[in-house]
């Protein structure tokens, strides 16, 4: 008679999974993951309360609540793969940490937050097969792999998805022989006018429509090949669906003969429609299901002896003590640098505005200076006519982060408060920049223009100016960024207010803004001086 091996012991063969062949799996290493994942948080808190506040703030994103509860679900579901495995812990892993944590320090300086978040959530993925080993993290990957969901990721398609469906709404219109015109995202019928607003773009739909078709695939298909056709139509459909959707409003108000009528909800339209394209997606792929129990793998069980060796036993706190230290260099090399731009401190120079023809100091809001967390803000109030006029000026640090830089444009534009803005562009020819980047809320309804000068020129806000302010973040600039919003938004009667502007509302607002800006001839040569003004 031998010694059995010290990891291994007889097991009930060809069992299903319990939630104690789980906690048997991972219970070596359960303590180690906990740790880990309690420094990620501290680590990374402004990317995971990031992306909480957009799960909260986009209807495009709400979905995400249920990621984590479906990722332990899916989990349970492959409770069979468990049966006989345990953590063999592989701590060399950790060193994929080290690139990652480069990474995220250049996407921090670029102020890409959707990058950030990826990356963070790769690090976990690593985290978890660093401490559950290869096999272990293998039987419970579409569980781990779901956890992507929880970044809130596809904004950068919305140009696109705007794009397509003003495109299909005037082929479809063409093909039902609708007089219209288009221009762009603008759709024209002799009803009325139609915008492809972001809200119109499909994005919530898709987003949400990919996650359910990965959860869709991984529970009810086994073959490779099938998942991956489900997962390309989960891509297709909502695409073609919110075409047909947007085809299908503007068609409503041809017919009904009013384009505010059918729009009024066209929200609600949407979410019933495309409701009911899952519905028929889910309904097509089920001929071809394959969610049939599986016979249990007949593996002997693993176990983690008592008295195995103290080197095997710290393999986990290994992991994890090597992928601690990699992950934090990428955000202790962002707060140093962040604390070198927060040493400037710069003169609070109140810029002086030329007031057009019927512009006036709005009473009761005296003209501030702030200081903020990143530089000087300057506010003041005007009305014109109906409309009231919010200034705003902010001088930022030289070395401040293109991050900080998209937070405060969020910010003041009030952009980072609603879910349904639309982009777009007023030129004004009489002062220098002459081309400024409007958004439009609806809640508050408000028409923002908004430049900011980079390096004493004005900044087109694309990657280019990104990569220059954060070569300036490293190393610093003689000039410091500015950036300036003008907002306008109707005066309403006390409780009258309505949600969003109306059609006349909007061109007024845009015309106000327009005109006072067109005023300030000297705009250019007042950036410059606080631009330049000496830091101490």
């Amino acid at each position: 008679m031998t010694d059995a091996d010290p990891t291994t012991a007889t097991a009930p063969l060809g069992r299903e999974g319990t939630l104690g062949d789980f906690w048997t799996a991972i219970r070596p290493v359960a303590a180690a993951l906990a740790v880990g994942l309690a420094l990620f948080g501290v680590l990374f808190w402004s990317e995971a309360s990031a992306a909480v506040g957009i799960w909260e703030s986009s209807t495009a994103y709400n979905h995400c609540f249920f990621v984590i509860p479906i990722a332990l679900y899916l989990a349970w579901d492959r409770r069979d793969d468990v049966v006989g495995r345990v953590a063999q812990p592989v701590p060399w892993i950790g060193v994929l940490i080290l690139p990652l944590a480069l990474l995220w320090f250049a996407t921090e300086r670029l102020g890409i937050m959707e990058g950030r978040q990826l990356i963070v959530i790769t690090m976990v993925e690593i985290l978890f097969l660093a401490c559950l080993g290869w096999q272990l993290a293998w039987a419970l990957s579409a569980a781990l792999l779901y956890l992507i969901f929880l970044v809130p990721f596809g904004y950068f398609l919305t140009p696109w998805l705007q794009h397509v469906t003003a495109v299909f709404t005037d082929i479809g219109l063409t093909i039902l022989g609708i007089p219209h015109y288009s221009d762009d995202l603008i759709i024209e019928i002799p009803d009325g006018r139609f915008l492809i607003a972001e809200a119109c773009a499909g994005l919530r739909f898709l987003v949400a429509s990919v996650a359910f078709g990965v959860l869709y695939a991984c529970l009810i298909y086994r073959s490779p090949g099938r998942r991956v056709l489900f997962f390309a139509a989960s891509l297709v459909i909502p695409v073609v669906a919110n075409g047909f959707r947007a085809l299908g409003i503007v068609t409503l108000g041809h017919i009904l003969g009013s384009a505010e009528a059918a729009a009024a909800d066209h929200l609600v339209y949407g979410w019933i429609f495309n409701s009911f394209v899952i519905l028929l997606l889910i309904a097509a792929g089920m001929p071809f299901r394959e969610d049939h129990r599986r016979t249990p793998v007949a593996r002997p069980a693993v176990t983690q002896a008592a008295d195995a060796p103290l080197a095997r036993r710290l393999q986990p706190v290994m992991a994890v003590v090597l992928i601690g230290l990699f992950a934090a260099a990428g955000p202790l090399a962002a707060a140093w640098f962040d604390r070198a731009g927060l040493a400037s401190k710069l003169a609070t120079v109140a810029p002086h505005f030329v007031l057009p023809n019927g512009c006036a100091p709005a009473s009761g809001t005296p003209d501030k200076i702030l200081a903020t967390g990143w530089g000087v803000l300057n506010t003041q109030d005007f009305t014109c006519g109906s409309m009231r006029l919010h200034v705003l000026v902010q001088v930022f640090p030289a070395r401040v982060s293109p991050a900080a830089l998209a937070a405060s444009r969020a910010r003041l534009s009030g952009e980072d408060l609603s879910d349904e803005r639309i982009f777009s562009s007023l030129t004004v020819p009489g002062i220098e920049p002459q081309h400024w980047r409007t958004v439009t809320t609806e809640d508050p309804p408000r028409l923002t223009a908004m430049t900011y000068w980079l390096d004493g020129k004005p900044s087109g806000g694309g990657l280019a100016d990104r990569l220059r302010q954060a070569r300036n973040s490293l190393f610093g600039a003689p000039l410091a960024p500015v950036m300036m919003a003008v907002s306008a938004e109707p005066i309403h009667p006390q409780g009258k207010a309505g949600k969003g502007m109306t059609g006349a509302e909007h061109q007024m607002a845009e015309r106000v803004v327009a005109v006072f800006l067109n005023a300030q001839a000297t705009l250019a040569d007042q950036v410059a001086s606080m631009a330049s003004q000496p830091t101490g």
